[in-house]
């Protein structure tokens, strides 16, 4: 499972995500290129590399017009919705700005409906939160953790006046996370920083076992001395419940998590999938099934990394109607799989390879890039993925 760790030794801001993801990897003209189905105007978006305290590090730069009024939740949901991001990107981005708006309703106790966004609410912000997504995307994350954050101390002006460090949000943002503060002044984690490592980090400690794959420094505006004012992502391969791993593939120690429901509408079973999906599930289908006094039904499964069964059980009885779910281990064999880039007429395409015993077994293009590119040049998806194709085999045979 691949797994992405902030390192907020420095805080973390939404420009400093995007430079860290950028820095791990992301390719910055195709991030740009999908930020570009957001369908927005009026911010210009490049990234550089600077130097923070004898650390490399890649600042990313929104710019963006002057703006005269302020958006409410609704008004962002919006955006998301109707752009033309994968569904994933727009369901994680809408998750960290509902986060937020409920941090803010609990700040001003106003209800979440009245609440309108000052700084987070500009093209900036959205631009950051969005491109934080496609970047987890990109990159093919599957769970994110963070550190403890480094807040900072002294006192910031909002559009509200003038605030201790955390700021309220802020604090509203890390309920339950482990935050710290130091002699360092200024503000180091900002809301939409707060908000984006909030919503899709699922624990918070120390770095977790991994097999480091890459990682990357997204750098903060402010410069201090001696203090390396970056955000650090580290990102790797976590092996699970691995218990034997050889050239014919990885057995992995699963669990399968089941119930059957037969009183559930198609629209809520979709959701779950979603759901499971987005909170690490290794795969989830469903089966129709007949069941007591002749009733049509569907079993739904779920199988994930034993870390996460309890939070699949909790899925499945907050979004179902089931009074019970059933849990057991299951061994799977996964073959080792690495990702090709192949050059095609229609830009550069990756290919999954999957090997066994060392022989090449299977090779995919990359779904998503392929959509893009055929996006790009108005042709049909089985063109781009067939010239994918072609060209690894030419890779292959040379």
């Amino acid at each position: 499972m691949k797994i992405l760790y902030f390192d907020c030794f420095a805080g973390a801001s939404g420009d400093m995500v995007l430079g860290a993801l950028v820095g791990a990897g992301v390719d910055a003209n195709e991030l740009i290129d999908r930020l570009a189905l957001l369908d927005v105007h009026g911010y210009e978006i490049s990234f550089e590399q600077v130097d923070r305290s004898g650390i490399g590090a890649t600042y990313a730069r929104v710019r963006t017009a002057h703006e005269h009024h302020h958006r409410h939740l609704a008004d962002i949901l919006k955006i998301i919705d109707t752009s033309r991001l994968s569904a994933g990107v727009k369901e994680r981005a809408a998750r960290i700005f509902q986060r937020l708006a409920e941090a803010e309703a609990r700040v001003h106790n106003l209800p979440i409906e009245r609440i309108h966004f000052h700084e987070v609410g500009a093209i900036d912000a959205i631009v950051d939160v969005v491109g934080a997504c496609v970047g987890l995307e990109m990159l093919g994350v599957e769970r994110c953790a963070s550190s403890p954050l480094h807040v900072g101390s002294g006192m910031v002006e909002m559009a509200h006046g003038r605030f201790p460090v955390p700021p309220p949000a802020v604090v509203e943002l890390l309920r339950d996370a482990p935050v710290y503060a130091t002699d360092i002044i200024g503000e180091l984690v900002t809301p939409t920083g707060a908000a984006i490592i909030s919503t899709v980090c699922e624990s918070f400690g120390a770095l977790p076992a991994m097999r480091v794959s890459a990682t990357g420094y997204g750098a903060g505006t402010r410069e201090y001395k001696n203090f390396p004012n970056v955000l650090r992502v580290i990102v790797g391969e976590t092996e699970g419940g691995a218990t034997l791993a050889s050239s014919k593939g990885v057995t992995e120690k699963l669990l399968m998590i089941e119930t059957n429901v037969d009183d559930a509408s198609p629209q809520v079973i979709g959701h779950v999938m979603e759901r499971a999906l987005e909170r690490g599930a290794l795969d989830c289908y469903f089966t129709p099934v007949q069941m007591k006094k002749n009733r049509p039904g569907v079993l739904i499964s779920i199988l994930c990394a034993p870390a996460d069964g309890e939070s699949m059980l909790e899925l499945l009885f907050a979004e179902t109607t089931t009074l019970g779910v059933r849990s057991y281990e299951v061994a799977r064999r996964a073959l080792e799989r690495e990702m090709m880039p192949v050059e095609t007429e229609f830009g550069t395409i990756n290919m999954k390879v999957a090997r066994y015993d060392g022989r090449i077994n299977s090779a995919t293009p990359e779904y998503e890039e392929c959509r893009l590119a055929a996006y790009k040049v108005h042709l049909p998806l089985r063109i781009i993925e067939a010239a994918a194709r072609a060209a690894f085999a030419r890779a292959v045979k040379s």
